[in-house]
């Protein structure tokens, strides 16, 4: 499985150590989308261990695995950009979702723009606010973290 602390570690790996050699501009952008598939695969767990359970609780592992692949980058980033939405979840979820939506913005630019250039203090700096949006979203109530991977994975119907 794929552990959003070992991508946060290469990702702080690739940004290098302050005050260190500064990282090339293909290490910043590596590292910046590393952090952002940090974000995309804990919110890909917290879908499958919410709505199939956890590994090892007796969930089928075949379920599990289809839950956490049903996550789609851009219909994830829509429903965190949705403040109507998002704003009914607690601040633990509303600051993970407004996270993933700036990460994904700047994980886009450090892809596909070859004319961006990355800056290591700014890079670090994402690193760490993931690190505790990661966190505090972990610390949400479980109710809570179900009913977002409901939210993220779903279609949504008009009553």
């Amino acid at each position: 499985m794929v552990s959003q602390r070992d991508l946060l570690a290469a990702a702080r790996e690739l940004a290098g150590i302050p005050g260190g050699p500064p990282p090339s501009q293909a290490s910043l952008r590596r590292a910046v989308s590393t952090t952002y598939y940090a974000l995309f695969h804990c919110m890909a767990e917290n879908c499958a261990d919410m709505l199939v359970g956890t590994p090892g609780s007796g969930a089928s592992r075949p379920a599990w695995q289809q839950a956490y692949r049903a996550l789609q980058h851009g219909t994830a980033k829509a429903r965190c950009d949705n403040p109507g939405m998002v704003q009914r979840f607690p601040v633990e979820i509303r600051g993970f979702a407004g996270q993933f939506v700036n990460l994904q913005g700047k994980r886009e630019l450090a892809d596909y723009d070859p004319s961006e250039t990355l800056e290591q203090a700014n890079v670090i700096n994402d690193i760490n606010l993931t690190q505790a949006a990661i966190a505090q979203f972990q610390q949400a109530p479980e109710r809570d973290r179900r009913a977002f991977a409901v939210y993220v994975l779903l279609n949504l119907r008009n009553n």
